[in-house]
């Protein structure tokens, strides 16, 4: 049976970037490395639509997020965070960890923090050192609007963190041209990789607030550290400089194919997903969904714990359930990265196909013909 990974990290790997992992392993201070390592960053900065510099480091995504953490909040700051899910919270664990005064705009499951919030935060704490939120909020499935916030942001002293690590590659991302000071992202979502390595690009802004700040109280996650040996296309430390260059074959594939062209498909897997739903009868959980992830709600009479596991043990598609309070409520499917019409389609026969062998009533095709339709009307223009 092929096994089809279809969970919101870790997701598919192309063969060909495999293939670059299965090479001979070479030594990381070389000619060599500072090529390939010079290649990443100038295609992570397409790949981010940023001219910022970006720092690369042999962690999970979470790393990323603690640098724009413990590089710019010192105790007694005052850090708003927007908070919306699990990966909201942890911004909210981090600057806790490091002794912010903690604004949490926090919002139900589902929902998410709009931009007017965010600006009345602002009003209220003038001195906040910075806003962290996210693009993607992976697990629940919504989307924040960060342009319009980016907006309100840049016109303040405040910094905006963004976690990127499920949105950068599968949604409209314009780091640049939206504000976003620090975007935060992780090789194993819509990046095509596997896990392993975390990115952090940094504004002109954030350079500033940051020479202004005494040393961060940390040693391996100290950003000045990266962006000085990344200015040398090199790293502070030993470096997973296998997995770089297999990141370079992912991202040669993105940008080849156009970011343009990359946001597009996702946006239409998307709604072929959501359209396919509606059609099963079922509802998704988000009200703003992502463009990378469908959340769906577990129909009543379906058990929430059995029907991932079916669909893994008698389908090959492996999807991911929810977290803490939605622990067996919710489904989620990602639709990321190596991922494309054929494979959507595939998923939804899988769903309608286990959740008749669960007991719900579901027409088989219905969900299928409806995801084919969004796709029919992607790949041919209408007739004049």
């Amino acid at each position: 049976m092929k096994y089809r990974l279809m969970t919101p990290g870790p997701s598919i790997v192309p063969e060909e970037t495999l293939l670059t992992l299965a090479k001979p392993v070479r030594h990381h201070r070389t000619a060599e490395n500072k090529a390939i390592m010079s290649e990443a960053l100038s295609l992570l900065k397409q790949v981010f639509d940023t001219k910022n510099d970006i720092a690369i480091f042999t962690s999970s995504g979470t790393g990323a997020m603690e640098t724009a953490v413990a590089t710019f909040i010192r105790p007694g700051d005052t850090a708003i965070v927007i908070s919306a899910g699990k990966w909201g919270e942890r911004w909210s664990e981090l600057c806790k960890t490091f002794q912010a005064n903690l604004i949490e705009l926090k919002t139900d499951y589902g929902k998410v923090v709009s931009p007017a919030e965010v600006e009345s935060a602002l009003k209220k704490h003038p001195n906040a050192v910075a806003v962290y939120g996210q693009l993607s909020e992976t697990s629940t499935g919504v989307a924040h609007d960060i342009e319009a916030i980016g907006q309100i942001v840049k016109k303040t002293p405040a910094l905006l963190a963004v976690d990127g690590i499920s949105g950068v590659g599968a949604m409209e991302c314009r780091t640049d041209d939206w504000g976003i000071d620090l975007l935060a992202c992780g090789s194993q979502k819509a990046l095509m990789m596997p896990p392993g390595l975390a990115y952090l690009s940094v504004s002109e802004k954030a350079k500033r607030v940051m020479e202004s700040k005494p040393a961060p109280p940390t040693y391996y996650f100290d950003l000045r550290k990266y962006l000085a040996k990344a200015a040398e296309n090199d790293t502070p430390y030993t470096p997973a400089h296998t997995l770089i260059a297999a990141q370079v074959e992912s991202l040669r594939m993105m940008v080849n194919h156009g970011m343009e062209n990359v946001w597009k498909d996702a946006k239409t897997m998307s709604q072929a997903m959501l359209a396919a739903v509606a059609a099963m009868g079922l509802k998704p959980f988000a009200d703003v969904p992502t463009a990378g992830l469908t959340t769906i709600v577990v129909p009543t009479g379906v058990d929430g714990a059995t029907w991932p596991k079916l669909l893994e043990q008698k389908y090959g598609v492996k999807v991911a359930g929810g977290q803490g309070s939605l622990k067996n409520k919710i489904i989620r499917v990602a639709h990321m990265g190596y991922v494309d019409a054929i494979d959507v389609i595939g998923i939804v026969a899988a769903l309608e196909w286990s959740l008749q062998e669960l007991g719900y009533s579901v027409q088989a095709g219905m969900g299928v013909t409806a995801a084919a339709k969004v796709f029919s009307a992607s790949f041919v223009p209408p007739k004049s």
